[in-house]
């Protein structure tokens, strides 16, 4: 019999037949894993703490008034942003995030009106208390516009979006562009950030900026020529 015929067949393989080396383990060991864990939920603290802070004491609040708020070592805070700018950045960058996955969001709701108005509140809480953050950046020669360029453009197409739908839908008044829109609510928080006014005072603000670009179901063209004259 020749080799390779037959004569194998239902053999049990040789033992000195080479055998593939196990495929390695997918899940990292749980103490990695664990530490991973516990390092996002640091970095979630300090983002969260650093904001209150410079709300508070500004932007020239100290590095350890932030860790002591998230309850870290400074050790850990700097281990997570290296310098005070990083920090702000991460701020922004974050805040900016969230808007464009909030705008993505709501996009496509059902209500087009109620989700038009829903996210410029949500735009009026993230916006506010960051305009120091970005001056100080600028200051330090940290051009912030240019890193979140291509996010502010995909922010500012959903929220094309939501307003095109929410004007179709008649819950919003024609001859409103989204620069427009955005100008206004960005404008209500500066302004509230530079006076005495208070988150409360601030969202009645953003209110009346909302009750402003609602479709209007009534009009009084006589009284309208009146008060333009």
């Amino acid at each position: 019999m020749r080799v390779g015929e037959g004569g194998t067949s239902g053999r049990p393989i040789s033992a000195s037949t080479p055998s593939e080396p196990p495929a390695p383990s997918e899940q990292p060991p749980p103490k990695k894993r664990q530490m991973r864990v516990d390092a996002v939920q640091n970095r979630i603290r300090i983002l969260a703490a650093a904001e209150e802070v410079f709300a508070a004491q500004g932007v020239s609040a100290p590095i350890d008034a932030v860790a002591e708020q998230a309850g870290v070592g400074v050790g850990t805070l700097y281990r997570h942003f290296s310098t005070k700018e990083a920090l702000f950045e991460a701020i922004v960058l974050t805040r900016l995030e969230e808007l464009v996955s909030a705008a993505a969001g709501r996009a496509d709701a059902d209500d087009a009106g109620e989700s038009f108005f829903s996210f410029l509140r949500e735009l009026a809480h993230k916006v506010s208390n960051k305009h120091d953050l970005i001056d100080a950046l600028g200051a330090a020669g940290i051009d912030i516009k240019s890193r979140c360029s291509e996010m502010a453009t995909e922010l500012e197409a959903s929220v094309q979006q939501m307003l095109t739908r929410a004007q179709d839908a008649g819950a919003v008044r024609r001859g409103i562009t989204t620069q427009e829109v955005m100008g206004l609510i960005v404008g209500v928080c500066h302004s509230a950030e530079r006076s005495t006014v208070d988150r409360v005072s601030r969202d009645r603000m953003v209110e009346i900026v909302c009750d402003g670009l609602r479709a209007q179901t009534t009009t009084h063209t006589g009284d309208s020529d009146r008060a333009l004259a």
